[in-house]
């Protein structure tokens, strides 16, 4: 696997060093794991703030309420 160097605080290095020793995962793959959770966070946060902004426009309101609980209705596909 080839890689760069990332300049990373010294309480943030003891905490992977902390995860390491808890999970047994090298130390690139936390760290994968934490850009990737972060960014899922990031990309959740904006998709809600646009759907708020939706239903404070009420455009197109209907269709975001037909599609309400669509993934949780039993059918799979």
């Amino acid at each position: 696997m080839s890689g760069t160097t990332v300049r990373i605080r010294e309480d943030t290095h003891e905490t992977l060093q902390d995860l390491k020793r808890q999970t047994g995962e090298p130390m690139p793959d936390l760290l994968a794991r934490a850009v990737d959770q972060f960014y899922r966070s990031l990309l959740i946060a904006e998709t809600n703030r646009g759907y708020a902004a939706l239903r404070e426009s009420g455009a197109a309101i209907d269709e975001l309420d037909v599609l309400e609980g669509s993934l949780a209705d039993g059918l799979d596909v």
